[in-house]
């Protein structure tokens, strides 16, 4: 027991918290340095603590009674009261001891000694060279009122003091639409405006519509919150709300947040914006659409012309029947689903969307004309959750999984190869969790598994993402690396990247292992070879005579000839039929991404190598 105990000790003073400077600082404090007398007594029992914002009044005397500053107007200040956070704000050491000590309405005189103000040596707050500072001297505190505060602003400039809690956790952002009920006194308490009657004052959120420190205080408020926000000079810029502010050193917002109104940039450049008409039930976003649910949705669409044509209405033109679709299938435009998918059921939204969100990727209406800009009014009636594998059997799951890959694969032809990427990788997470129990399902559940490995690496070459589809091969190949089907779209990612020994090994591994791929291999070794010579070609041309000139002679890589665009494509296609890609397409996109990089790696392959590993692999050499 005494050497568990001794082992204790030595590992607590290891996990003892540090001492702040703060902390440090009041230690050096030496009895008869400060001193306290009671002048007005305060109310309640509470005293101010770490975390507080504290508002007093400072008159500082000298010891025969001789007044050096003071906040108090009758006392030649400007009679706005100090405002501190204990913890955070610099003060000096007799105040940071001094001021928890206080209650409510207390008035208190403070007698210290140099070292207990701005006499201390490091001391942290500075004064003018005529201040006494070596003089002992009476610190009169008058505490106003304390409270613990939110500190919007790491420099203390915006700080904000809750009064009524709000509902929700969401607050306003950029560029949701904000009503509230806004007052403004100075730090004396004099009255600059008041939106308290009427209709709330209405503003955009990052449009400068209000002082930059109002608008960051009304960032960290939740519907219904009231709150005092307390804003320093520097963050008091000119808005319609308060034109002039050159002459308020600080101002004391009273706010409510009324309403506010989501608005959401979706791209970010301003042209796809989603702006909430009305609430919908639940808590966002944990309560809105995930991925693959079906959705039920009333929409009005309107062309954004002179005329707001409305070209298609759910209630009118489809018997008030709603439109029912799946999420992550490509079956609405792009726009449509994106907004929708950050909607609450009963949420209704004006979605304004530009052309190549809307109509121009999509099967365009008749009366939608090319290039339109257009405008959604969305209702989410509700939608259903996508099915949860828990309890079903491994066949039902099998089938499932078959049914969503077979939709990765339309998506895949239709060349939407990011929503049919989503697809397999969705399957496969799910597989994660899934058990085969005997043999036979083992085998079923494997082959299914490489299949949408093998499908994701065919996707992330269509979208040039050669290095990981390289590697989501090696998945499989890890398990089977005479898997031919993998050695074959990875030997092709090789070839896109210009890793041309790389993709001759793999295919000429196909051969060694299934003499049925062999003519597949054949063709592709051919292939390999037509863009090694191209490549080969290219170089010489763009580095002709960059040798050959005299010294003093300048040469410019490439600048003799630019009129090469024989491309050397053989028509014939080698790549095996399947159900999961089209294999045509891929072999023609890995010759694009080889056109692009191949020749530059085949004359300094570490370099190409370097290229793609940082993302570059679809870059030109200028």
């Amino acid at each position: 027991m005494a050497v568990a105990e001794d082992a204790e000790q030595e590992v607590a003073p290891q996990n003892k918290k540090q001492p702040t400077e703060d902390e440090k600082r009041r230690k050096k404090i030496v009895p008869g340095s400060l001193m306290k007398a009671l002048i007005r007594p305060g109310g309640g029992d509470s005293r101010p603590s770490d975390g507080d914002q504290v508002i007093y009044h400072c008159t500082i005397r000298t010891l025969n009674g001789v007044v050096v500053e003071s906040t108090k107007s009758e006392n030649g200040g400007r009679g706005t009261p100090i405002r501190h956070v204990l913890g955070k704000s610099k003060m000096i050491v007799g105040l940071l001891e001094g001021i928890p000590t206080m209650l409510k309405g207390e008035v208190a005189m403070f007698k210290m000694k140099p070292q207990m103000h701005y006499g201390e040596d490091d001391c942290p707050v500075s004064v003018v060279n005529e201040f006494p500072k070596d003089d002992e001297l009476h610190f009169e505190i008058e505490m106003i009122d304390f409270f613990k505060a939110k500190v919007v602003s790491d420099d203390l400039g915006v700080v904000k003091k809750v009064i009524n809690e709000g509902q929700g956790w969401e607050s306003p952002r950029e560029p949701y639409e904000v009503k509230a009920w806004i007052s403004a006194k100075t730090g004396d308490g004099k009255l600059i405006l008041s939106h308290m009657e009427g209709e709330p004052y209405f503003f955009t959120f990052g449009k400068s519509e209000v002082p930059k420190g109002l608008e960051m205080g009304i960032g960290t408020m939740t519907r219904g919150e009231k709150a005092v926000v307390y804003v320093t000079s520097q963050y008091l810029t000119q808005s319609p709300l308060i034109p002039v502010i050159e002459s308020f050193e600080e101002v004391h917002f009273e706010v409510e947040l009324v309403h506010f109104i989501q608005v959401r940039d979706m791209l970010g450049d301003g042209r796809l914006i989603k702006r909430r008409i009305r609430d919908g039930k639940g808590d966002f976003p944990m309560d809105c659409p995930l991925h693959d649910s079906l959705l039920r949705v009333h929409y009005k669409g309107m062309l954004l012309d002179d005329e707001r044509r409305v070209f298609y209405d759910t209630r009118v033109d489809n018997n008030d029947q709603p439109l029912e679709f799946s999420s992550g299938e490509g079956l609405v435009p792009e726009g449509f689903e994106m907004c929708v998918r950050l909607m609450l059921p009963g949420e209704i939204a004006l979605v304004t969307c530009p052309p190549d969100y809307a109509y121009d990727k999509f099967p365009r209406p008749a009366n939608v004309p090319e290039g339109a800009h257009v405008q959604w009014e969305i209702e989410l009636l509700g939608f259903e959750m996508p099915k949860d594998w828990t309890g079903l059997n491994f066949k039902s799951i099998m089938d499932d999984a078959e049914k969503i890959r077979l939709t990765g694969n339309r998506l895949f032809k239709e060349g939407k190869f990011e929503l049919a990427k989503a697809k397999y990788e969705k399957v496969l997470r799910e597989f994660n969790h899934v058990n085969p129990q005997d043999d036979d399902e083992g085998k079923e559940f494997v082959n299914a598994r490489n299949l949408l490995h093998l499908n994701v690496a065919a996707c992330q070459l269509k979208l040039g993402e050669c290095r990981k589809s390289i590697e989501t091969c090696n998945k499989v190949l890890d398990a089977n690396h005479a898997h031919v089907k993998a050695l074959y779209r990875r030997g092709m990612a090789y070839m896109a990247t210009g890793d041309f020994e790389e993709a001759r090994a793999d295919f000429k591994m196909m051969m060694k292992v299934d003499k049925l791929s062999e003519a597949d291999a054949t063709a592709a070794l051919l292939k390999l070879k037509q863009k090694e010579q191209e490549v080969e070609k290219k170089a010489r041309k763009q580095f002709k005579g960059l040798f050959d000139k005299k010294p003093g002679e300048i040469a410019v890589a490439g600048s003799e000839d630019k009129e090469d665009n024989d491309t050397g494509e053989n028509p014939n296609h080698f790549d095996k039929e399947d159900s999961d890609a089209d294999n045509s397409e891929e072999s023609r996109e890995a010759e694009a991404d080889a056109n692009q990089m191949g020749w530059f790696s085949r004359i300094w392959p570490t370099g190409g190598r370097l290229f793609s590993a940082l993302g570059l692999q679809r870059c030109s050499i200028l």
